[in-house]
């Protein structure tokens, strides 16, 4: 299993070594020490659970952890995160999203659950001893709400606060509520590679220059600034020329700058990019060591439009990003490559994510 280390000098550290990205154990190991314990974005409430008495079906992690869980909105419109397997013999509950208002019920053998998941029948049981148990009712899991977005995980290690003050921080001046989902932007990629290199590349503005001409135009590179926080980074990009950016309130930390994106990353695989015309959420998704998949969930503010333009450059910084991180995760495989090196400079937000990973494996 894996056994790493990070110093926590940037100066002196080295990365993680290329042993960790094709080793099938520490992918597996991966599963309980990580993703088990984090935070995962489900989407936002008004899309998946717009009415009172609604359910929505998903797994928690597909492909990876796979958990079958189902959002239920209640009669007083609380939202709660259950577990979508029927305490009976196991079978799954809801199959599809919709209207549930008499509550859950299982096609199998007719068990049945109210909106809060709590047991309410079970024909042919009457003759059962000490029935129904505390484990007959639906499993809750934690759910989280900041704004309109949903988040939830198996046995999170952090108070979801921590990353609740920090996006407030920089970005609760926003009326996120007004956000609307744009399902004509948003999309899946799939990646030929190690998903931690996906996060690896995104945690760093050092190869923006090189990789992403038309970005590195509209950016200003000397400014670009990292921030760390306990459970993530903040990647700031300021603008260099015509970008759109915002209009901060005078008590926001980067008042008077001209900033055009702030992007966020929640450990281990959430990126929440905010730009002045909405914000684009992306999950990375496990499915293998040399396989990803990555949502790209699109959310537009007010009038504004994604337009074709704006959409085409988006694909292409994210195609520019593929060739990369598959390109590293070709050469990764060398068994003449053991470790590399951070640029104190630029790679802080890396050497932030890979100490996570060693103080966890």
């Amino acid at each position: 299993m894996g056994n790493f280390y990070v110093n926590p000098d940037i100066t002196r550290a080295e990365t993680l070594p290329a042993a960790f990205y094709r080793d099938t154990k520490v992918f597996e190991q991966m599963k309980e020490d990580i993703f088990a314990k984090s935070w995962q974005f489900v989407g936002d409430s008004p899309s998946l659970v717009p009415l009172e008495g609604f359910a929505h079906p998903f797994s928690y992690m597909e492909n990876y952890l796979h958990e079958p869980m189902v959002l239920v909105r209640d009669k007083e419109s609380k939202i709660r995160c259950m577990s979508n397997v029927c305490t009976h013999r196991g079978n799954l509950i809801a199959h599809n999203a919709g209207s549930i208002n008499r509550g859950l019920r299982c096609m199998y053998h007719g068990r049945q659950w109210n909106l809060e998941g709590q047991f309410k029948h079970m024909p042919e049981f009457q003759d059962a001893k000490d029935f129904p148990r505390p484990c007959d009712h639906l499993h809750q899991f934690k759910l989280e709400e900041w704004g309109p977005f949903l988040f939830t995980g198996l046995h999170p290690e952090v108070n979801f606060s921590i990353i609740r003050n920090f996006l407030d921080e920089y970005v609760g001046f926003l009326p996120l509520n007004e956000f609307k989902y744009d399902s004509v932007s948003s999309k899946d990629y799939l990646v030929n590679c190690h998903w931690s290199l996906y996060c690896d590349n995104y945690l760093e503005g050092f190869h923006i220059p090189f990789v992403h001409p038309d970005l590195n135009a509209a950016l200003s590179y000397e400014e670009y600034a990292t921030e760390l926080f306990d459970y993530g980074t903040l990647q700031i990009g300021y603008a260099d020329g015509a970008e759109e950016t915002y209009k901060l309130p005078e008590k926001h930390p980067c008042y008077g700058k001209e900033v055009a994106a702030f992007y966020f990353w929640i450990f281990p695989n959430i990126m929440l990019n905010f730009y002045p015309w909405g914000l684009s959420v992306n999950v990375v998704k496990p499915i293998s060591p040399s396989k990803t998949k990555v949502s790209f969930i699109s959310y537009l503010h007010g009038e504004n439009r994604f337009e074709g333009a704006a959409s085409a450059a988006m694909d292409k910084v994210e195609r520019e990003d593929e060739f990369v991180v598959e390109g590293v995760h070709q050469g990764l495989q060398s068994r003449f490559y053991k470790a590399g090196r951070f640029s104190p400079t630029r790679e802080q937000g890396v050497h932030h994510f890979h100490r996570m990973l060693a103080e966890r494996l």
